[in-house]
Protein backbone atom coordinates (compact mmCIF):
# COMPACT_ATOMS: atom_id res chain seq x y z
CA UNK A 1 0.00 0.00 0.00
CA UNK A 2 1.14 3.28 -1.02
CA UNK A 3 0.47 6.48 1.26
CA UNK A 4 0.91 10.01 -0.53
CA UNK A 5 1.41 12.86 1.78
CA UNK A 6 -1.34 15.49 2.39
CA UNK A 7 -1.44 18.40 -0.46
CA UNK A 8 1.79 20.75 0.90
CA UNK A 9 4.17 17.76 2.54
CA UNK A 10 3.77 17.18 6.34
CA UNK A 11 3.97 20.41 8.23
CA UNK A 12 5.60 20.13 12.22
CA UNK A 13 3.81 22.35 14.85
CA UNK A 14 3.83 25.84 14.87
CA UNK A 15 3.79 27.25 18.53
CA UNK A 16 1.28 30.19 19.32
CA UNK A 17 0.32 32.07 21.97
CA UNK A 18 -3.35 32.15 23.09
CA UNK A 19 -4.93 33.98 26.15
CA UNK A 20 -7.26 32.21 28.57
CA UNK A 21 -9.16 33.45 31.06
CA UNK A 22 -6.88 36.41 31.16
CA UNK A 23 -3.63 33.87 31.27
CA UNK A 24 -1.83 33.56 28.10
CA UNK A 25 -0.45 30.29 27.25
CA UNK A 26 1.19 29.11 24.31
CA UNK A 27 0.22 26.18 22.04
CA UNK A 28 1.81 23.94 19.73
CA UNK A 29 -0.53 22.53 16.62
CA UNK A 30 0.33 21.78 13.23
CA UNK A 31 -0.57 24.33 10.48
CA UNK A 32 -4.12 22.04 9.56
CA UNK A 33 -4.98 22.06 12.68
CA UNK A 34 -4.18 25.82 13.58
CA UNK A 35 -6.69 26.42 10.43
CA UNK A 36 -8.94 24.22 11.24
CA UNK A 37 -9.44 26.04 14.95
CA UNK A 38 -9.73 29.42 12.95
CA UNK A 39 -12.20 27.77 10.54
CA UNK A 40 -14.28 26.47 13.44
CA UNK A 41 -14.49 29.76 15.56
CA UNK A 42 -14.91 31.55 12.73
CA UNK A 43 -17.74 29.35 11.67
CA UNK A 44 -19.69 30.29 15.68
CA UNK A 45 -19.20 33.93 15.72
CA UNK A 46 -16.07 33.53 17.86
CA UNK A 47 -12.47 35.05 18.24
CA UNK A 48 -10.13 32.20 18.33
CA UNK A 49 -9.20 32.71 22.07
CA UNK A 50 -12.76 31.85 23.41
CA UNK A 51 -13.24 28.71 20.98
CA UNK A 52 -9.98 27.76 22.70
CA UNK A 53 -10.88 29.02 26.37
CA UNK A 54 -14.36 26.64 25.78
CA UNK A 55 -12.38 23.55 24.72
CA UNK A 56 -9.98 24.03 27.66
CA UNK A 57 -13.42 24.64 30.15
CA UNK A 58 -14.71 21.13 28.52
CA UNK A 59 -11.46 19.80 29.02
CA UNK A 60 -10.07 20.68 32.30
CA UNK A 61 -14.20 18.97 33.16
CA UNK A 62 -13.01 15.72 32.53
CA UNK A 63 -11.70 13.27 34.83
CA UNK A 64 -8.41 13.17 33.39
CA UNK A 65 -7.80 15.60 31.24
CA UNK A 66 -4.76 15.65 28.08
CA UNK A 67 -2.93 18.53 27.37
CA UNK A 68 -4.49 21.44 25.79
CA UNK A 69 -3.37 20.42 22.49
CA UNK A 70 -4.59 17.22 22.51
CA UNK A 71 -7.81 17.85 23.60
CA UNK A 72 -8.31 20.74 20.49
CA UNK A 73 -6.82 18.04 18.05
CA UNK A 74 -9.35 15.18 19.35
CA UNK A 75 -12.44 18.32 19.48
CA UNK A 76 -12.13 19.40 16.07
CA UNK A 77 -11.89 15.48 14.88
CA UNK A 78 -14.85 14.82 16.59
CA UNK A 79 -16.80 18.12 14.67
CA UNK A 80 -15.42 16.67 11.43
CA UNK A 81 -17.32 13.56 12.07
CA UNK A 82 -20.05 15.25 13.67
Amino acid sequence: MKIAPPAGGFEGPIKRSVTIAGHQTSISLEPLFWDALEAAATERSLPLNALVAAIDHARISGEDPPNLASAIRTWLLAQTRA
